[in-house]
């Protein structure tokens, strides 16, 4: 079974209690994400890091079991560069998320250091992001993106 992984970045644990980001928690997006892989045939794992070398490590080490990734960066999407680099190795479809619409936001915000070196990018659909972007994952994954 092909597998997928879903990688949150700082902060994204304290979702529910976090000020303009909905009452959903984590666990809830990780379980409809979860649903649509399912949908897809594919296998899901999660991951959760508010350590910037952690990601990196995830991603490095995802090259060796998984076909695509889905990542919600936090803050790291806008001065990561070995995030970026990280993903731009994994050399197969990523989908940068985001659970608000960052142009919307603060200006150091606008910019993403990720969107270079992903496949695309879902941003400012809350909790349904997490479906989409497994969705859109999943719709690389089959076209051979």
């Amino acid at each position: 079974m092909s597998k997928i992984l879903l990688l949150n970045g700082p902060n994204l644990n304290s979702l529910g209690i976090r000020y303009g980001y909905g009452s959903f928690t984590l666990e809830e997006a990780v379980e409809r994400a979860d649903r649509v892989a399912t949908i897809h045939g594919r296998a899901l794992s999660h991951a959760q890091s508010n350590s910037e070398s952690s990601l990196v490590t995830s991603v490095q080490e995802a090259r060796i079991e998984f076909d695509g990734i889905v990542i919600n960066a936090g803050a790291l999407t806008h001065y990561s560069w070995a995030l970026a680099d990280a993903l731009k190795d994994f050399a197969r479809p990523v989908v940068e998320l985001h659970i608000t619409n960052t142009m919307a936001r603060e200006p150091w915000r606008h910019v993403s250091v990720l969107s270079p070196v992903v496949s695309g990018t879902i941003q400012g659909f809350g909790l349904l992001g997490y479906e989409l972007a497994v969705n859109a994952l999943c719709a690389l994954l089959a076209s051979g993106t």
